[in-house]
């Protein structure tokens, strides 16, 4: 059975581009645009991992997010990558690192991500 993926990002042009590379190995793949239908599928859907960006309805929705999804029974365990581009776009002089309390994802990649990256890092946290 192919492993499933939700896609929380608001950038319809990037989630196209990840559904077509990610169902073209083999996975199924779920999206939402916001923090709100990303938490209400993630119940829904039970993802095997989720992509999550963190700029949406507003320039920190993504962490709040990850801290969210992970005190519901449902998803709580299931790996989270971060792909974004808050710190190229908000000009942060640092990175971040996942932390089990305040920032609880298993990987954080930096837009523009390349292709063969984001497989490798969904490869990884399905492993």
């Amino acid at each position: 059975m192919a492993k499933k993926v939700l896609v929380i990002d608001d950038d319809n042009d990037f989630v196209e581009s990840i559904l077509n590379l990610l169902e073209a190995r083999g996975y199924s793949v779920a999206s939402a645009s916001d923090g709100k239908e990303g938490v209400e599928k993630a119940k829904a859907e039970k993802p095997d991992l989720i992509l999550l960006d963190v700029m949406m309805t507003t320039k920190d929705e993504g962490f709040n997010v990850a801290r969210q999804l992970q005190e519901i029974e449902e998803v709580k365990g299931t790996p989270v990558i971060m792909v974004t581009g808050v710190r190229k776009e908000m000009s942060l002089p640092f990175g971040f690192e996942p932390d089990q309390t305040w920032l609880p994802v298993k990987q954080i990649l930096e837009k523009p991500v390349k292709p063969e990256t984001l497989l490798n890092a969904v490869s990884e946290a399905l492993a």
